[in-house]
């Protein structure tokens, strides 16, 4: 912190020793009967006669984020949840001594005002005050007054002070919250019933992922933060909750990236007597109608290109996706284990020792395809050997019923439908043992809990994830998920 600053900080700390000595510094119950947007959208049309006739009064609060004082009068913007609104403030129209206070208060504090509507000479709507409090005192003078909150870190570590000065952002969270409002109610119209699972789990399963770990003292035992809700829903439908879903915090202990938060936000669900190709479509209705009611269009805008969400959807095998987009690439060179290494080797895609066939075509495809998927796209038939929970196609069991969902070159969604085969969901499990032990710290674990629950069996179903954080950063032209998450998880600076 500067000199300038620490300077700052003294005199606004000496003002408030004066206002303790004044009376409650901080004091409560104003109650506003107005936002400056609805005020706005009511009022801001109308001409200064209209509004003069009709003597429109208004109760308003928020923080005061600039002030121009000339002589006898002032105006000033106070910033609320919705956006901001003028006073005019008049030494005349307010009680003996109250308008030498307010020339004295600073940008920052939080203000409550009250008086009648009026538009000033250059047609801005205002509250002509007659009635002025602090009710809050910032201690701390606002950064970048003038040219909002430019450092991104900061805008990170302190997300107040982001929400504070930069409009943009304060939007991109205000979306985030219709987004998750439209996903639910969508859900709720289509039969499924909301449910919560536990985020603590004894075993960490529902997807390949490495865990963090915790214990809990009064039972002494090892905990792992949820890696995906997933075995707990089908637990689920195995009981007779045939169309459920869930808006939930994941955790995996893994890199952060533009694309990757240890703790996000997913949307799963799973129906009972439904494929994979029927949440295809589901995806893409939702999607559509999302776009529609977030834009009232079907084009979405991100990082400077136009999706139009009505065009069709591209799909392709995975197997097709990497021949397509790796020139010279034959089926062959993909199915033979030898070949296939020597083509990693040639791509520059980093494989281990102990990677089947499966693997380290799914290491090609993310390392050369994946990101060249712009178009809305889905890419089917993943191999067995990655897809430890789906069920295995009926012409190819070596491949696994299942999708993935891609956009703006990043996955979005990840579905299949589900095994229900009890024998051979234990086989699967058995064999993430095996690959745990070589070496492979995302393999899941064994949950006999959930074999148990398939033998009681469990219907045809299928399932899906989408990923919340992603979503929204497609639909607000966002570049990374911290843009995205209130509080993302930033290093230490001490370290």
């Amino acid at each position: 912190m500067s000199e300038q600053e620490n300077e700052i900080i003294r005199q606004r700390r000496a003002r408030l020793v004066e206002l303790r000595q004044k009376g409650n510094a901080y004091p409560n119950g104003w109650k506003r009967d107005a936002l400056a947007a609805e005020l706005l959208v009511r009022y801001g049309d109308q001409d200064k006669e209209q509004l003069e006739r009709q003597a429109v009064r208004v109760k308003v609060a928020g923080r005061m984020m600039s002030r121009r004082v000339m002589g006898k009068a002032a105006f000033a913007h106070l910033q609320d949840t919705s956006g901001r609104i003028q006073l005019y403030v008049k030494r005349d129209h307010l009680p003996d001594g109250r308008y030498a206070d307010f020339t004295h208060w600073d940008i920052g504090d939080l203000l409550a005002a009250a008086g009648r509507l009026m538009i000033t000479r250059t047609g801005e709507l205002s509250v002509q005050v007659d009635t002025l409090q602090l009710v809050t005192k910032s201690l701390r003078p606002l950064p970048e007054k003038f040219h909002g909150l430019a450092d991104q870190e900061t805008c990170y570590r302190q997300r107040y002070l982001d929400l504070m000065i930069n409009e943009d952002a304060r939007k991109t969270f205000q979306v985030r919250s219709k987004i998750i409002n439209f996903i639910r109610r969508y859900f709720t119209e289509q039969g499924f019933v909301e449910v919560e699972t536990p985020m603590m789990h004894s075993i960490p399963g529902g997807a390949t992922a490495r865990p963090f770990i915790t214990h809990h003292n009064a039972l002494d035992m090892e905990l792992y933060l949820r890696v995906a809700p997933e075995l707990y829903l089908k637990r689920l439908i195995v009981g007779g909750m045939e169309k459920v879903f869930e808006i939930n915090r994941c955790f995996r202990n893994e890199g952060v990236s533009p694309r990757h938060n240890p703790e996000f936000t997913m949307l799963e669900f799973y129906e009972a007597y439904a494929t994979y190709e029927d949440h295809i479509k589901l995806t893409e209705d939702m999607l559509r109608r999302l776009v529609q009611a977030l834009t009232a269009s079907s084009v979405i805008h991100y990082q400077g290109q136009a999706y139009d969400m009505n065009q069709t959807f591209q799909r392709f095998t995975m197997l097709e996706a990497i021949q397509h987009f790796n020139a010279g690439v034959r089926q062959d060179m993909l199915t033979d284990i030898t070949r296939l290494r020597t083509l990693a080797g040639q791509l520059g895609v980093p494989i281990e020792k102990h990677d089947g066939i499966g693997k380290i075509q799914v290491e090609i495809f993310e390392k050369t395809v994946e990101a060249r998927l712009h178009a809305p796209t889905f890419i089917t038939r993943y191999p067995i050997e990655v897809s430890p929970l789906a069920r295995r196609n009926d012409d190819d069991p070596k491949l696994a019923d299942r999708f993935e969902f891609f956009i703006a070159g990043r996955e979005l969604a990840n579905g299949f439908s589900e095994l229900n085969d009890p024998e051979d969901q234990a086989d699967r499990f058995q064999q993430q043992l095996a690959s745990k032990a070589a070496g492979d710290v995302e393999a899941m674990a064994y949950d006999a809990d959930y074999i148990t629950a398939l033998e009681y069996g469990m219907p045809p179903t299928a399932g899906m994830g989408i990923g919340i954080d992603r979503l929204v950063m497609f639909l607000t032209d966002s570049p990374g998920i911290r843009d995205v998450i209130l509080f993302p998880h930033l290093k230490n600076k001490s370290n």
